[in-house]
């Protein structure tokens, strides 16, 4: 898929898709939240506001406050790709943070996800 394609997607357009891939799987928008506002930095109404104004993923990751400072523990294959070894990083975050979605799906504790 080319990057700059998935760059321009807006965030608005791929959340649904996490809550209904979560939701379905039993885990909370609530957490859902938690674990993309403790990738980004952003707190709960911050996320919303992006969310709000349909910003580009690119731009969600470039105005995000502060990326966790554990983001290299987060380790595995998303979309047939190893997340720490992929050189792009903003196609880097948006792995990490489709795999954090995944891993919350698939019933990992939250204190496993958010890599306590």
């Amino acid at each position: 898929m080319d990057n700059k394609r998935v760059f321009k997607m807006s965030f608005a357009g791929v959340y649904p898709h996490y809550i209904h891939k979560v939701e379905k799987k039993g885990r909370s928008k609530e957490e859902l939240d938690e674990v993309i506002c403790w990738l980004t930095g952003y707190n709960r109404h911050t996320l919303q506001q992006q969310i709000d104004l349909k910003i580009s993923l690119e731009t969600f990751f470039e105005q995000a406050p502060q990326i966790n400072s554990n983001v290299a523990k987060i380790t595995g294959v998303i979309c047939g790709y190893r997340v720490e070894e992929i050189e792009d990083r903003l196609m880097q975050k948006i792995r990490y943070m489709d795999k954090l979605v995944d891993e919350l799906a698939k019933g990992k504790t939250m204190e496993k996800i958010l890599r306590k």
